[in-house]
């Protein structure tokens, strides 16, 4: 698997930055899951603090692969994506779980059958997730913590198929802006510490309060800083 364009931006930004962990840590998760699930073609970490997601998907090779493969056996990506079939679902019971799982196939992102949500605690404490994408419905099964294990996620709180649209590629579009905001409010930060004298929980506070009496986001208030500064 390979990162997606924005994913391949931020990791770059970062390693100019000096920090080539996220890159590291995010390769060898995409090469871990497959080797347990080879069937996998897409991964997507989440950092909580960062607010980044990092997103990973099979090759044009391995996806060319996967789609013959359905083609071949009649998966449901065939049935739902290639030959335009619309699964009508009749939800007269909300908690029916087979019944939602029909629903989600249908919606699912081409090329993609299953997927798996792990969290990933430090201490106690949640610190990012993981959700793996695979082009069966039945990749993951009986492999929750194996995968865990080789991802240092917990297969507690597990959760299948909780997003067959592939969405966490959504976050991982927005990334670079965020990374780039935070990258400005980090200067800003700096500005307001050194200017007034204060340290940097309290500049971040007195940045958060100006932003909301001004009715702007604090990476805006940043920016507007910085270029006063810097003019």
């Amino acid at each position: 698997m390979e990162p997606v364009p924005e994913t391949r931006e931020v990791i770059d930004r970062m390693a100019k930055e000096g920090d080539t962990d996220v890159a590291v840590v995010l390769l060898r998760m995409g090469r871990s899951a497959q080797e347990v699930v080879p069937e996998c073609v897409g991964l997507s970490l989440g950092l909580v603090d960062e607010g980044l997601t990092f997103t990973l998907v099979a090759s044009s090779k391995e996806v060319a692969a996967l789609d013959a493969v359905q083609y071949l056996d009649g998966g449901p990506c065939v049935q739902a994506s290639h030959q335009n079939e619309t699964v009508a679902v009749e939800l007269t019971d909300p908690l029916d779980e087979s019944r939602w799982l029909m629903w989600a196939r249908a919606s699912a992102a081409a090329g993609v059958a299953s997927s798996l949500s792990l969290p990933i605690l430090r201490h106690g404490r949640l610190i990012g997730g993981v959700n793996l994408y695979a082009s069966t419905p039945d990749a993951f099964d009986t492999h929750h913590d194996e995968l865990a294990q080789a991802l240092g996620a917990s297969a507690e709180g597990a959760i299948s198929n909780a997003d067959l649209s592939f969405s966490s590629r959504m976050e991982a579009a927005e990334s670079p802006s965020r990374l780039a905001n935070q990258h400005d409010v980090d200067l800003a930060l700096g500005i307001i510490a050194s200017g007034q004298d204060v340290d940097i929980p309290t500049a971040h506070l007195r940045l958060a309060q100006a932003a909301a009496r001004a009715g702007i986001s604090e990476a805006q208030a940043a920016r507007a800083l910085s270029h006063m500064y810097h003019d």
